[in-house]
């Protein structure tokens, strides 16, 4: 059957009958065919509220087919409100037979799948129950979806309850999207985690997509150790993973720091034949980077044919986390140069590569270009970014005339940077001003207590000090204690300042005590000043060699052979003593030490560190 052309002015019925009529084929048949062929090829709001009028005056809005398709088309180009609101002008009434589970289905998928109208999914699902219209199994998935991207999970749960009434708990696609709901509604103190686990377990049939479903929740939750557990698990099942699964493993695998995991990883893609898609290559540049081996990010990077502004950012930021700011740069004016207009998160990474390299007047260019030449507006993201950069280069009074200048208001991370260089830099009076604001503005952040008592030690004010952390112990709060895990022999351990926990706790104790005499008869001075205590300087010496890192550093030295690389990661900002101390055990032990802390990577290498002491 070939179809004239459509005016772009109107349709109407003589366009419909400019057909070829098939042999033996009624004239409802041919309009049933032609309105389903104009929608497989309308592309524009316009085009489809003119073929809405033709459905009208050729009696096909009782059609199932015809409206089930019409809904279908409608999510193409957001016109999903305008088709609801056609085949339900109100939901009080009752709907015409035509209106079946299958159409319900198809409008409540194509809000589930719209950003801003999940909530209109769980709408109609209501309204379908309403007007006692039976749910099938493909019904399910689509409601559950609509509640993980809200993260609702209290109707998630109500959902659940009804899936069950209907019988369709055991359905595989069902359940596998129940996982996935539950495991989306994952916000601190929330039971979407257990619950997930609960019916993943119970599922008597566990397919990739179920394995994939929960690897990806523990990996979304924070939860990565049990997502790596999991995917060992999956082995042994003999259940071959998919990209997507991997994508999951390789981002719990970049928030643990395993490196060695991560090559394995490569490998295990490369032996099973799975395909490297642009998702998976990005997600394995972001395990690199984070791992501590920007190097092979940049091979995984060059390597792709096909590269997203995902792609470019994750590059762009990876060498930003590493100290190699210039070559960011060089990665971003590259990105430009092959057409890729960057968005607000690639100035991000360009900004943030600037201020972990000191590049005040290149970080000053960029900011200016993202408005001036890309019309992307500055948020607070870049504005905070712009503090930083200004306050690592210990220029605190312009950076306090920027946020001054900000024409929006700065949020608490800018006023926390600040104070972070007030502190950094000794202009305490200035830093104690700001943490007092702070605690007025945010009196149940802790960490703006923290700040302010850290202020007061360094003045010497231990009695002031006292009094910040009583105020904390009086609302419940706690400073998080750092922490240091490591990668051995595919088994990550974490140390806590003074760990007692581990095995070999007094071999590593002994270790400890060694690496401080060596490095002391190398030059180094423990910084003392770093330990906020009032306590005399032996003890604070003594507490130094306690922390987290030396720990971690110490077990590597008793593990690995010598001069093996140690890579550790750090959950907060390494301190100055421990910076300064694995400088030494660097060129002591002749080791090269990574480091990953909460703000980047260090790399500590014969006595030297890549940030150049700055960071």
């Amino acid at each position: 059957m070939q179809l004239t052309k459509l005016s772009s002015s109107a349709i109407t019925t003589t366009t419909f009958f400019q057909v070829h009529l098939p042999p033996h084929t009624t004239k409802r048949r041919v309009a049933e065919q032609t309105i389903l062929s104009l929608l497989t090829t309308c592309d524009t709001l316009t085009t489809f509220t003119q073929i809405h009028s033709l459905i009208l005056k050729l009696g096909l809005h009782h059609n199932p087919l015809v409206l089930t398709k019409f809904a279908a088309t409608s999510s193409h180009f957001n016109a999903v409100h305008y088709a609801s609101s056609v085949l339900f002008p109100n939901d009080q009434t009752t709907p015409p037979p035509s209106h079946d589970a299958f159409l319900f289905n198809t409008l409540i998928r194509a809000f589930a799948q719209t950003t801003h109208s999940k909530p209109h999914a769980l709408r109609f699902y209501n309204t379908m129950r309403r007007h006692a219209v039976s749910p099938n199994k493909f019904t399910f998935p689509f409601v559950l979806k609509a509640c993980a991207g809200m993260m609702r999970l209290e109707l998630g749960g109500a959902v659940h309850a009804s899936m069950v009434k209907f019988g369709f708990e055991e359905d595989p696609h069902v359940r596998n999207t129940l996982v996935h709901m539950y495991c989306c509604c994952c916000q601190d103190g929330s039971s979407g985690p257990v619950s997930a686990k609960k019916v993943f377990d119970e599922s008597p049939v566990k397919d990739s997509v179920t394995w994939s479903a929960m690897i990806g929740g523990y990996a979304r939750a924070g939860n990565s150790a049990r997502a790596v557990t999991l995917f060992r698990e999956m082995q042994v099942t003999g259940v071959c993973p998919d990209e997507i699964t991997m994508v999951s493993v390789l981002s719990a695998c970049a928030d643990l720091g395993a490196l060695e995991l991560g090559k394995w990883l490569e490998s295990y893609i490369e032996r099973k034949n799975i395909m490297r898609s642009v998702e998976l290559c990005n997600a394995l540049i972001d395990m690199f980077a984070k791992c501590g081996d920007v190097d092979r990010a940049v091979k995984v990077f060059r390597e792709m044919k096909v590269r997203t502004i995902v792609s470019w950012t994750s590059m762009i930021v990876g060498l930003a986390m590493h100290g190699r700011g210039l070559e960011a740069v060089l990665v971003f004016d590259e990105m430009m140069e092959q057409g890729v207009d960057p968005d607000d998160v690639a100035f991000i990474g360009v900004l943030s590569a600037c201020s972990h390299s000191g590049l005040v007047d290149k970080g000053h260019y960029y900011f200016n270009t993202m408005e001036n030449m890309f019309s992307i507006v500055p948020k607070i993201e870049h504005y905070g970014c712009m503090v930083d950069m200004l306050s690592r280069a210990g220029r605190v009074n312009e950076a306090l005339e920027f946020v001054r200048a900000m024409p929006v208001e700065p949020n608490q991370v800018i006023w926390r940077s600040i104070v972070t260089a007030c502190h950094a830099r000794g202009e305490l009076k200035l830093g104690e001003s700001v943490a007092k604001e702070l605690i007025r503005r945010e009196p149940s952040h802790e960490s703006n207590y923290v700040l302010l008592s850290n202020i007061y030690a360094k003045l010497l004010r231990w009695e002031k000090k006292t009094k910040v952390r009583e105020m904390m112990d009086v609302k419940g709060m706690r400073k998080i204690p750092g922490s240091t895990m490591i990668e051995m022999n595919n088994e990550i351990y974490e140390f806590v300042a003074g760990d007692k926990s581990h095995d070999q706790y007094k071999e590593i104790y002994e270790m400890v005590e060694e690496m401080g005499r060596e490095i002391k008869r190398a030059g180094y001075v423990p910084t003392t000043s770093q330990v906020l205590l009032d306590i005399d300087e032996e003890d604070k010496e003594d507490a130094l060699y306690r922390h987290s890192e030396k720990l971690a550093i110490a077990f590597a030295l008793l593990s690995t052979p010598p001069g093996t690389p140690i890579r550790i990661v750090k959950n907060l900002r390494v301190c100055e003593d421990c910076h300064s101390a694995t400088k030494f055990i660097s060129k002591v032990y002749n080791r090269e030490i990574v480091v990953r802390d909460r703000n980047r990577f260090h790399h500590f290498k014969n006595g030297l560190c890549s940030c150049g002491d700055f960071w």
